[in-house]
């Protein structure tokens, strides 16, 4: 009965189908990583399961009937020289089903709903709807998988293993495949173009088109290939920035040591406790600074690797005074603001001010009695800054023009918004609210692995409060730039993506402004997600 285990030739056999039956799973294995990412974390392991579990039962189930397997490639009608068999049928209305799914999947992907871009939470799939549709192309692929494994092999002992190991190989690889995928945008596009191609070449051969497996997983490697290049070039990217920034950080690193210690994450004021928590550990520095002496000498630090605009007020967040109103209009305006300088400008053009009011210069007159006829004679010049001065140069300037408030223009010299010297002093002692100014911490610890941040704060301040500090990078300086970087899309409420050890989820957005953003270590993150048992 099992003369054919000391037959050399079928353990060739076996192991040559094993090699094709895992080839042949790929396909598979990338649908139902693609589908599983579309369910909430804690049922993508059970998809996954499920999915794998009922394509291992199909293919033994068919294996088990080979007469009736084969009888599927029996002619059923002929068109012209073309012979359609049951097999060819499901091969075609699979291939267009998978078709149909890869398009929607990559239209939603380039295309987010409207429903994301209008700041609603991130809708999951129904994880009965994402079961069936894996049956249902469990179904197509496992007709063509038993197919192959029949065509090969003569015993069906032989199949039912090679079939056996490959699902189990295959389960075994899908969680770190799921996980890849769905912390990788552009491998999900990448997938998606794989299964467009596999739905293709499905109808092809249901149609007797015959195209060899070759080109097909050949284009598949070399879509791979292209990707790693392009992870590593942004991976060099990231690289040649930290070795630019890299002895200036070590630099500012010993300066905190000597200090007391680089971690400004750690919440105290007290230097006694700081003494007595270093001498517990028997390490040699002690904190002889508390954590707000420290975080200010951190923000003198990083004041040279700031640009002007990260400091700024948005000109959309600007108070204005229009000298085309009503003088009286303009002087209620003055009256209900806060502020000791107004942005003037004209019909309304907030791009081009024509300079600024002092409200100190206009009160010597109103003193004395004199109600001024037009306040274009009171506006000042301020001085104008690019937007790419760091704040340091920026001291610099303000110190050589002797004025406390500047425009900042981009390249074209459209205005992007306005910096005074008070916002320096902030960025060194922190936020200095003015009367009657609600203030909501830039960054609150929910937990030791989960902080809710305020997305428009610079990054190099956010990473004073963090243990493992967020990438920096020259095309954003914010939170919400680096959100939007990664994002690579409109934000909604709900929107996720991973960072060097870190799990962003916008968590408010106004008129797609990103507000706040809730920062989770990863590892944490995975902990908290492990399906009970």
């Amino acid at each position: 009965m099992f003369e054919w285990l000391m037959d050399p030739t079928v353990w060739a056999g076996l192991l040559t189908l094993i090699l094709l039956e895992l080839v042949l799973g790929i396909d598979n294995l990338v649908f139902i990583a693609i589908l599983a990412d579309k369910l909430p974390p804690e049922q993508r392991d059970r998809a996954r399961v499920i999915g794998l579990s009922l394509a291992l039962l199909m293919r033994l189930g068919l294996l088990a009937s080979i007469s009736w397997l084969m009888g599927m490639t029996q002619p059923l009608f002929s068109i012209a020289d073309l012979e359609v068999s049951v097999r060819d049928l499901i091969l075609i209305v699979g291939g267009l089903f998978l078709i149909y799914k890869a398009t929607s999947e990559l239209h939603e992907h380039i295309s987010p709903a409207s429903h994301r871009a209008s700041g609603k939470s991130v809708v999951y799939s129904s994880f009965g709807v994402v079961v069936m549709q894996i049956v249902v192309l469990d179904a197509v692929f496992s007709i063509d998988s038993v197919i192959t494994a029949v065509g090969m092999v003569q015993h069906i002992e032989v199949m039912m293993i090679a079939v056996v190991i490959a699902v189990v190989v295959m389960l075994i690889a899908s969680k770190p495949l799921t996980v890849f995928v769905s912390k990788h945008p552009t491998v999900i596009l990448l997938c998606l173009g794989f299964l467009l191609m596999i739905g293709f070449s499905l109808v092809c051969e249901g149609l007797g088109i015959h195209i060899p497996k070759g080109y097909l997983y050949g284009a598949i490697v070399f879509s791979l290939l292209i990707e790693m290049l392009q992870e590593l070039r942004r991976r060099s990217s990231k690289s040649d920035q930290s070795w630019r920034g890299g002895r200036r950080a070590r630099t500012t690193e010993a300066v905190m040591r000597l200090i007391g210690g680089s971690d400004l994450s750690v919440h105290t004021n007290s230097v006694f406790n700081s003494q007595q928590e270093h001498a517990s550990r028997g390490d040699e520095p002690v904190a002889l600074f508390d954590a707000n002496e420290r975080r200010m000498v951190m923000g003198v630090l990083s004041l040279a690797d700031k640009p002007i605009e990260a400091i700024i007020t948005l000109r959309r967040e600007l108070e204005t005074l229009d000298v085309l109103d009503p003088i009286e209009q303009q002087l209620e305006t003055l009256a209900n603001s806060r502020h000791s300088w107004l942005v003037a400008i004209e019909d309304g053009h907030t791009d081009e001010p024509l300079g600024v009011i002092s409200k100190k210069r206009l009160l010597a007159p109103l003193l004395a009695g004199e109600k001024p006829e037009d306040l274009r004679e009171m506006i000042e010049q301020p001085l104008v800054l690019l937007e790419n001065v760091s704040v340091i140069d920026a001291v610099e300037h303000f110190r050589a023009s002797g004025k406390s408030f500047a425009f900042v223009v981009d390249e074209f010299g459209t205005l992007t918004g306005i910096a005074t010297t008070t916002d320096i002093l902030e960025e060194i002692a922190g936020e200095l609210p003015e009367p009657g100014e609600a203030t909501t911490p830039a960054v609150t610890e929910v937990s030791p692995d989960c902080y809710d941040v305020d997305a428009s704060e610079d990054i190099h301040d956010i990473n004073q409060y963090l243990p493992v500090p967020l990438p920096t990078g020259r095309d954003y300086t914010t939170l919400a730039g680096l959100v939007l970087d990664r994002l690579e899309s409109l934000p909604y409420i709900g929107a996720v993506t991973s960072v060097e050890g870190w799990r962003l989820e916008v968590s408010d957005v106004e008129r797609h402004r990103i507000m706040r953003v809730r920062l989770v270590r990863e590892e944490a993150n995975e902990e908290h997600e492990q399906p009970t048992h």
